[in-house]
């Protein structure tokens, strides 16, 4: 007999497989202005996580973007690549995403960010993006002011507390700017067929056992019944709920790690020393010009500093000029000798 404690737990996110058809027969698509808003109107490098069977990335393609998209289910991959044969897609999952350090402009998340682990996925985005990366996430909701659609939410199942948790996380996280959300209003045109494929593709009824997933299906159509729509179907109102924030330098944590800057120079060989050995100065000065020692995250075990959740203004001249650092040799000064100590400012 099997001990329940030792058979190992299903991935939930492995549970849409079985009904990738249905989720791509059911669920609605995004508003392209939604993803243009999210993204901006330039096409750039997207990592799409999670991409099931290709809702987002269609448009994503649509508005010219080279997507790159992962799911860890093949079988909702395999749904997708039928339908978009030209973009690059495989398994993979956010806590650990398969592509090089500083590789994407922008990573995106559509019906996906509540599925991560956050405490893994978040260094793994800030890996994968280009230095001013953008990460992008969209949720389609159903807009529960309309009390029949709150109604059949219910029945269907929303995420909507969830998703508000994690944003919040991720706001707080100390890894991103100031987080910009908007929301786009859509309808989705459902049938008798439809309804049950959007009801199916629920991951609370998807995961449940078949008699119960019939049971659930059949309280859906009870109310698509009730509704009186018939053949011209119903039309069922969403809202896109969207959020965008980039990155910042000293959050991004590389897989492989920027070369270390050039060791100082000797300090016995600096100029100025005197006969006796005595170092007319008191620091050496280190100029460095290596512009990946900069970009480099100084505080790649502490990603909270909250002086980087402030917007920064960099400019490109800093990898070209030299910096100076100091290095003071063992001295005791005192309070009003300051001798010996250089500082340069290039701002």
């Amino acid at each position: 007999m099997t001990d329940p404690a030792r058979t190992p737990r299903r991935d939930p996110r492995l549970s849409f497989g079985s009904v990738a058809a249905a989720y791509e027969r059911g669920r609605p698509a995004y508003p392209t202005e939604a993803v243009e808003w999210l993204l901006g109107s330039q096409p750039l490098s997207v990592l799409e996580l999670g991409a099931g069977t290709g809702k987002l990335t269609s448009t994503l393609v649509e508005l010219g973007h080279d997507v790159f998209a992962t799911d860890p289910d093949e079988q909702m991959l395999d749904v997708l690549s039928a339908r978009l044969p030209d973009v690059r897609a495989t398994v993979g999952t956010a806590e650990q995403i398969p592509v090089p350090d500083r590789s994407y402009d922008a990573v995106v998340a559509g019906q996906a960010f509540h599925w991560f682990d956050l405490e893994l996925a978040l260094p793994e985005i800030g890996r994968v993006l280009k230095p001013g990366g953008r990460v992008a996430l969209i949720w389609n909701l159903y807009d529960t002011r309309i009390p029949w659609v709150r109604r059949l939410g219910r029945l269907l199942g929303q995420q909507d507390a969830e998703r508000e948790d994690l944003v919040a996380e991720l706001d707080e996280s100390g890894m991103v700017s100031a987080i910009d959300e908007r929301s786009f209003r859509h309808w989705h045109v459902v049938h008798r067929e439809t309804i049950q494929d959007l009801a199916r593709s629920r991951s609370n009824i998807a995961s449940l056992d078949t008699a119960a997933q019939d049971a659930r299906v059949e309280d859906v159509l009870a109310f698509y019944d009730a509704f009186g729509r018939g053949m011209d179907g119903m039309q069922l109102p969403f809202h896109a709920a969207c959020y965008r924030a980039s990155f910042l330098p000293l959050a991004q944590v590389l897989r492989t790690p920027d070369p270390e800057p050039a060791a100082p120079p000797d300090s016995s060989a600096t100029a100025g020393s005197g006969e006796d050995g005595d170092d007319d100065v008191d620091a050496v000065a280190r100029v460095v010009t290596d512009s990946a020692y900069f970009d480099r995250p100084l505080f790649a075990d502490s990603r909270t500093d909250t002086a980087e959740r402030l917007p920064r203004i960099v400019t490109d001249t800093a990898d070209r000029i030299p910096r100076v650092l100091t290095e003071p040799v063992d001295r005791t000064f005192g309070p009003d000798d300051d001798t010996g100590i250089i500082l340069f400012d290039f701002r």
